[in-house]
């Protein structure tokens, strides 16, 4: 029991489909292995968790130092990530007749996933450490596949955060997962239907994000509350989001490979005229249409502050949205795709309603 535990949580890009999971959607997301965040768990006397030297910063240089930080980065660190995912893990064995011993850790973290850029930085925090609390307390085959991303959400519900179960199962599964939230499956099973595919499926895709970008974080608000209150232009608009993912599945499956890049197109779109340009805000548009203007695909990630792309044209497009995106200020870089991260004692989890091998 003297081992150290350490996992690690990429970001995530949502490809298709998102904003709708928080909607009885359907999308499609892939883990990004160009950023990711790690955990590691060392089992200790008394249980601490380790504040990060630069994430929760609590020393300054000055005043100026402080609000400056703050005005940038704001108040918040993953100390309290680490903290809710140990409370949200325990309530969840404590109502599971899940025993757990009484042998304590310390736990540090540590992330390189640049912040407010839409690329699930916090949940990849609270990913990477419930991957290490399962194996201390050796639960691992006691706590499903599928219900993982609920406790991930619950833990960031804790803190006010205002999510979706996209990012998380992107991470907890790894790969390129097509997701269908249906609110049928969502009563009935308490989580959507999970399907990993191939990843040589997808053709060379490129992620662009703006270095200070704006918080992304307001973008969800003003469309959450129309669509409870039954405005049907949004209602309308998010089950056409919801249809390019579940039309997306297919063109992916059979690499058709212009069709894609009119989904990509469409989904922003859609997002567009939802949102409205000043909730999207100038810099997340201005990115997007960087890299329209060389014929490029383009949407965003996630919420704001980074869109990913694709050139069908090959090498000469990529080149030229390169020259456009260095000329425009914002950062670029091929995406690398990170294979399905479950292990075996994680499939012997899945419950039959989640295994789908549509692959």
């Amino acid at each position: 029991m003297d081992e150290i535990i350490e996992h690690k949580a990429h970001a995530r890009v949502g490809l298709l489909g998102n904003p709708s999971d928080v909607y009885y959607g359907r999308t499609i997301s892939f883990s990004l292995g160009n950023f990711w965040a790690t955990v590691k768990l060392e089992p200790s006397d008394h249980l601490i968790i380790m504040p990060h030297p630069v994430h929760d910063l609590v020393q300054f240089q000055s005043l100026h130092h402080l609000v400056n930080r703050l005005q940038n980065e704001g108040y918040y660190g993953g100390v309290r990530l680490l903290m809710a995912i140990c409370k949200v893990f325990h309530s969840y064995c404590k109502d599971n007749n899940i025993d757990l011993h009484d042998r304590n850790f310390t736990l540090s973290y540590d992330t390189n996933i640049p912040r407010q850029t839409g690329l699930s930085g916090s949940s990849a925090i609270v990913c990477a450490a419930l991957s290490c609390l399962l194996d201390f307390y050796k639960v691992r085959h006691l706590v499903k596949v599928e219900i993982r991303p609920n406790l991930i959400l619950s833990a960031e519900k804790e803190l006010g955060i205002v999510a979706g179960l996209q990012d998380r199962v992107a991470q907890v599964y790894g790969g390129l997962v097509y997701m269908d939230f249906s609110k049928e499956h969502m009563d009935n099973l308490g989580h959507g239907i999970y399907t990993q595919m191939d990843t040589d499926l997808l053709p060379p895709l490129h992620l662009i994000y703006a270095e200070n970008p704006s918080d992304s974080g307001k973008v969800h608000s003003t469309v959450r509350q129309r669509w409870l209150d039954g405005d049907e232009f949004i209602i309308s608009s998010i089950k056409k989001v919801a249809s390019i993912a579940e039309e997306g599945y297919t063109v992916i499956l059979q690499k058709n490979y212009p069709k894609l890049a009119e989904l990509m197109n469409r989904n922003f779109d859609l997002r567009r005229s939802m949102f409205g340009e000043a909730a999207l805000g100038d810099l997340n548009i201005k990115m997007v249409e960087v890299a329209r203007r060389v014929g490029a695909a383009s949407k965003f990630t996630g919420s704001g502050g980074a869109i990913v792309a694709f050139c069908p044209d090959g090498p000469s497009q990529v080149n030229l949205l390169e020259d456009a995106c260095q000329k425009a200020g914002f950062s670029i870089q091929p995406v690398k795709i990170v294979p399905s991260c479950l292990t075996d004692v994680d499939k012997s989890t899945l419950s039959n309603e989640g295994i789908n091998t549509r692959i």
